[in-house]
């Protein structure tokens, strides 16, 4: 015989106990307001990409424009600061001139040259510490001295060896993202679920078919998911090579601003700087995306 559960709930009056069926129709029939209803499902809507990219224009346009007034009435000094108008001149005046166009084009190939090679040696060292406990346990406390020591500290002796071409500056942003994708693939690697390897090598399967079959699958989320943490630091260490000592650069270029009191020619820097690395970190996360897309549908 079925039992009817009863409970007593705060729509009830005092001594009086509701079937779990009459709680449920009392709570029906409450009025809604529609009207809050309605506020929290807008608010719960993310905004439209050309609302959103237009409220981020219209952010530093205000800036800009703030910027631009405050020069021009005192309130800034453009000595030490420019102005917004001055800046556009000077960049005008200097891709007009080709340096600006070449120093981009050399802090972008250091920059991409860093972080494949940082990627990629990064990837294979993390996966490498899977096959030896004993080698594993031995490198991981030098790999984390190396990370952190200061690389400015390293700078110039990385350009005094590879001289003040692009080879230097590739080899300090190699040099920032190899230690964090080691230490990441590594993290990776010791996620891997024990129990399943383990049923592999029961079933027979060779110490290789485990690495192909569990570890490398089971790590490739983890390695796409850092690409945008990488490419932030192999331009860091792009400039950071280019300030030490290099031929051309952005970075070159900024210091060579800072030390002629060029203020207008520093901001084209940072700004130029600024959509390179917004550019980049865009073309990163797209393809990071792509890869973690490809590997869900994979599995």
């Amino acid at each position: 015989m079925a039992t009817t559960t009863t409970t007593t709930t705060p729509l009830a009056r005092p001594g009086v106990t509701l079937t779990s069926e009459e709680s449920l129709r009392q709570l029906a029939s409450l009025p809604r307001d529609d009207s809050t209803r309605r506020r929290r499902d807008l608010t719960a809507r993310d905004p439209s990409t050309w609302s959103l990219a237009l409220t981020r224009l219209g952010v530093v346009a205000l800036i800009l424009a703030v910027w631009e007034v405050g020069a021009r009435a005192g309130w800034i000094d453009p000595f030490f600061w420019s102005q917004p108008s001055t800046i556009w001149d000077t960049a005008v005046t200097a891709f007009r001139s080709g340096g600006m166009v070449e120093n981009t084009a050399f802090t972008f190939t250091s920059t991409l040259g860093g972080f494949f090679l940082g990627t990629v040696g990064g990837v294979l060292l993390g996966l490498s510490f899977w096959w030896s406990r004993r080698y594993a346990l031995t490198a991981e406390p030098l790999v984390i001295a190396f990370e952190a020591m200061p690389k400015l500290a390293l700078a110039p002796i990385v350009v005094l060896v590879l001289g003040l071409g692009i080879g230097s500056k590739i080899a300090m942003a190699t040099a920032l993202v190899i230690v964090i994708q080691t230490l990441n693939t590594y993290a990776a690697v010791k996620a891997v679920d024990r129990d399943l390897t383990t049923l592999l090598y029961s079933l027979g399967a060779s110490r290789w078919q485990v690495f192909r079959k569990v570890v490398m699958p089971s790590t490739l989320p983890w390695i796409a998911a850092n690409l945008r943490v990488a490419i932030g630091l192999a331009l860091t260490g792009a400039i950071v090579g280019e300030y030490i000592g290099s031929t051309a650069g952005l970075g070159r270029m900024i210091q060579y601003a800072g030390s002629t009191y060029d203020i207008a020619l520093i901001w084209v820097g940072v700004f130029t700087l600024a959509l390179l690395s917004l550019a980049l970190y865009l073309v990163v996360a797209a393809v990071e995306r792509k890869l973690l897309r490809k590997i869900t549908h994979t599995r």
